[in-house]
């Protein structure tokens, strides 16, 4: 997927205190003929908010349109899977358009993408919050020795990296940090960060599903053969990678999917890519209200994410009403793709599997 299909930006929503930044305004000279629209808050934009009425327009908000904030909360929260800390965000939203993705449920549907300004204040809480951490003495799942924060966590890190230099700079802020490391996943292969200097101090985690569901689900990303063909080259380039297996939607067919998809991954991955390449197993979960949503723009995808005979309601941690596979299917299934895993990529260690 070209980056000029996947954005055109024709209208900027800003803050003026986003504008008044030097990131606003090198984000505003990157498209110097959009229309700035000024707003009082990058939360409430009429036009974006409640657009699920707009689903037949979706696609297109999400390339045409760019909002300009400041990020008013900076706190690193807590984590223990992905990451130890969820560190504050310098994006929100995306311009590809998974159909199971989380994010949109919490500005707008179509959720494109929010960039903020205050990227220097960031950094500067992180390097304290950092600072306050000391080294890491007892080594995890996460990582053995470093505190690793995830810095995409609404947001695909490699899209914005071609929106402003914010992930430029949090890159090169952990390559200065001998006791942290920055971690995000994508679906987005960004050439453009093969030339930076992240000195093993950013984890790259590339999201994988079996091509042929991927090309039903994962709506306006990089191939999957194209993000296994990348992985090699992060390595070589002094990032550590890793790869999120997820989500794993159960479907006639699936493990025997995985098992194709993993044998993938080992024919195109190097020695030293092996040495280095661990997993995150992450079973589906979805929403009600996104189902809804989807049925308006992409009713197909559902026929595979909304399966109510093999699945349950869960509570989120934020409220909403999710569901998931069924307990003890779901734990069964898990168990089975670990035994594909282990048969087809001995090699790749398992972080977590859920």
């Amino acid at each position: 997927m070209e980056t000029t299909s996947l954005l055109d930006v024709r209208r900027i929503y800003a803050e003026p205190a986003a504008v008044a930044l030097p990131r606003g305004q090198q984000v505003l000279s990157r498209w110097p003929d959009a229309e700035v629209v000024e707003v009082a808050s990058h939360w409430q934009i009429p036009e974006l908010h409640g657009d699920e009425a707009n689903v037949s327009r979706w696609v297109r908000i999400k390339t045409e349109s760019l909002v300009l904030g400041v990020k008013k909360s900076l706190a690193a929260r807590p984590n223990g899977r992905s990451s130890d800390f969820i560190a504050p965000s310098t994006a929100n939203g995306c311009a590809m358009a998974c159909a199971y993705c989380y994010v949109p449920r919490r500005k707008g549907y179509s959720n494109p993408i929010t960039v903020f300004a205050n990227i220097e204040q960031i950094t500067r809480y992180l390097s304290r919050h950092v600072a306050r951490q000391g080294v890491k003495t007892t080594p995890d799942q996460v990582d053995p020795s470093s505190w690793v924060y995830d810095i995409g966590e609404s947001s695909d890190c490699s899209l914005d990296a071609r929106v402003s230099d914010n992930v430029r700079d949090l890159v090169d802020l952990f390559a200065g940090l001998p006791t942290a490391k920055a971690s995000f996943a994508t679906k987005h292969v960004n050439r453009d960060l093969l030339d930076w200097d992240p000195q093993g101090r950013t984890r790259i985690r590339f999201s994988l599903m079996p091509e042929a569901t991927s090309k039903l689900v994962d709506i306006r990303t990089s191939s999957v053969a194209e993000r296994i063909a990348a992985i090699d080259d992060f390595v070589e380039a002094g990032y550590e990678v890793h790869v999120n297996l997820s989500p794993v939607i159960v479907q006639e067919g699936w493990l025997e999917d995985w098992r194709t998809l993993l044998r993938q991954l080992d024919a195109g991955t190097g020695p030293r890519a092996k040495e280095q390449l661990a997993a995150e197993v992450i079973f589906l979960t979805h929403n009600e209200a996104l189902h809804e949503v989807n049925l308006g723009w992409h009713p197909k995808a559902e026929e595979l994410l909304w399966r109510p005979e093999i699945q349950e309601t869960k509570r989120s941690q934020t409220g909403g009403t999710n569901v998931r596979y069924r307990t003890g299917w779901k734990g069964t299934w898990v168990r089975r793709l670990l035994e594909v895993v282990e048969q087809e990529t001995p090699w790749l260690h398992v972080r977590y599997a859920f």
